[in-house]
């Protein structure tokens, strides 16, 4: 098995395209066409983790944060990222990261804290928007079951929790073949009718030039008329944080004292108790300040994330309940998201979580 396997596997759960413009992800450092000995995830990448996967023999490490964000313009050993990157060379390691992209799916970073508190009726808390296409498309009648079939295959065609989803309208095409063409039916030179289907389907953008090839591999006229529309609405298998609600109402302090003893955090940082029974959760693993408005218009009790500044705990205005616990805290059960992913798919594979504490932040 090739370490391109395994990323295909990941890149399945949560597509790179799914990214923030700023960020670095995918397979950073290494050959994809390798055969695979072992893989290693961890939160962070640091010097003691690439050890670890050398003593394990593992020549992938998949970590949620990746070693750079920006390129590198000399690599020289004279920090702990150029270090990491010359041992990893070294020792024949690639280096895979999945961090925003993982950010935006519905079980990934925030989704595996819902679960870890026990939330029902999750869902995105910020849904991406304008991540959608509808394709139209024109096929023969007799071929139209085959259309469709190849790019729904592709990708095309889930609203929710629906797959298969298209628009059908049944009418008449006409076309007249030039010369140098090969037409499917018709003749050279004389206008043809042909009885054909409008196919209607959505996708999301990132899958566009898969479903398209699809659709040109299994259509049978050799010029195939689409058109690809830009969609304004909301994405909701796609977006930054959650929110779901608790079984049953708890009071603030037992909240607080779960999420502490949940997320093994040494502090929760909070703002005032409005002495109202928790039910509604908004969460966002790492650093999630940006989407308060967005926990307050969910009608959440509480939003839990990491890394909130002094001032922005004043936004709350007794609105809400920020709790901050961390970002490592917050983010540390994303491992056991890969984890879960590549062993089911590779069952009988060398497949370890990191040993490593990877939290630069301590506690007193």
């Amino acid at each position: 098995m090739q370490i391109q396997d395994i990323i295909n596997e990941l890149e399945l759960f949560a597509p790179s395209a799914l990214k923030e413009d700023f960020d670095n992800v995918g397979l950073l450092v290494g050959d994809a066409s390798h055969q695979a000995t072992g893989v290693l995830i961890t939160l962070d990448l640091t010097e003691a983790v690439i050890d670890e996967a050398i003593e394990m023999e593992c020549n992938l490490i998949v970590s949620h944060h990746p070693i750079m964000l920006s390129g590198l313009k000399k690599i020289i050993g004279k920090n702990a990222t150029e270090r990491m990157v010359i041992k990893a060379i070294q020792n024949n390691i690639a280096l895979y990261a999945s961090h925003t992209n993982a950010d935006s799916v519905i079980n990934g970073v925030s989704g595996k804290m819902c679960e870890k508190l026990g939330l029902e009726n999750c869902e995105i808390l910020s849904p991406k928007k304008e991540s959608l296409l509808k394709l139209v498309t024109f096929a023969p009648t007799e071929q139209a079951e085959q259309v469709r079939e190849a790019i729904f295959n592709a990708g095309a065609g889930h609203i929710g929790n629906y797959d298969a989803c298209s628009y059908n309208t049944h009418g008449e095409g006409t076309f007249r073949a030039g010369e140098n063409a090969n037409p499917y039916v018709g003749e050279k030179g004389k206008i043809h009718s042909e009885q054909e289907v409008r196919i209607e389907t959505v996708l999301p953008s990132y899958l566009k030039g898969r479903v398209l090839s699809a659709l040109l591999k299994a259509h049978p006229y050799e010029e195939v008329a689409y058109d690809l529309y830009p969609l304004a609405n909301d994405w909701h298998n796609t977006g930054i944080g959650m929110v779901g609600d608790l079984p049953d109402e708890v009071d603030e302090a037992t909240f607080l004292n779960r999420l502490k003893n949940t997320f093994k955090t040494g502090c929760v940082r909070y703002t005032n108790l409005l002495n109202k029974p928790i039910k509604r959760i908004a969460l966002c693993g790492g650093s999630g300040s940006f989407l308060l408005n967005k926990a307050i218009s969910a009608k959440a009790d509480v939003f839990v994330t990491g890394d909130f500044k002094y001032h922005q705990f004043a936004d709350a205005e007794d609105r809400i309940i920020i709790a901050d616990i961390g970002h490592f805290e917050s983010e540390q059960y994303t491992k056991e998201v890969f984890f879960e992913i590549l062993t089911k798919k590779f069952s009988n594979f060398a497949i370890h979580l990191s040993k490593v504490n990877t939290n630069p932040v301590n506690y007193l």
